[in-house]
């Protein structure tokens, strides 16, 4: 149950919201900050893509960890929305199969990823947190940005 609500989260509830953001958003508005201590969405998606891939592709699924963390957040006005996107789908792609490789059991097992000793399901539950936050970002600065209603809930 645990390992599909994460899936359910990262696949189904934050990817779709950053997308619409992304829909919405000019090339320029990707690279805004409000000052130099402020990330901008497309520092975000790197931030996020590079997040995964650490922590679910390579930490959990045993795939190389190329992850250059300090250029996720060097980037400025470098890479199109759409090739961001892609980036980012596909890092999704792998960390869903990954996680949908994953029995019960696994999560007990450790793993050390950035110096820290974790284990298993403690790195999803990062992860799935770790989304959510920038997630949370990445609207806010949607919505100052462009000044509407992303209707992600109709009721």
């Amino acid at each position: 149950a645990f390992i599909q609500q994460a899936r359910d989260h990262l696949k189904e509830d934050f990817l779709p919201k950053i997308r619409q953001c992304l829909e919405v958003l000019e090339e320029e508005d990707l690279w805004w900050r409000a000052h130099e201590n402020n990330n901008s969405v497309g520092n975000l998606m790197l931030h996020l893509t590079g997040n995964v891939r650490q922590w679910i592709v390579s930490g959990v699924g045993g795939a190389p960890d190329l992850r250059e963390r300090s250029k996720e957040f060097s980037e400025r006005n470098g890479i199109p929305k759409k090739d961001l996107l892609l980036k980012l789908e596909e890092t999704m792609v792998q960390a869903d199969q990954v996680l949908s490789s994953l029995s019960p059991p696994y999560l007990l097992e450790q793993r050390t990823i950035q110096g820290f000793r974790r284990t298993v399901l403690e790195v999803i539950f990062h992860v799935v947190e770790h989304f959510s936050f920038h997630t949370g970002q990445i609207i806010y600065i949607t919505k100052l940005r462009r000044g509407i209603d992303l209707r992600f809930y109709n009721l």
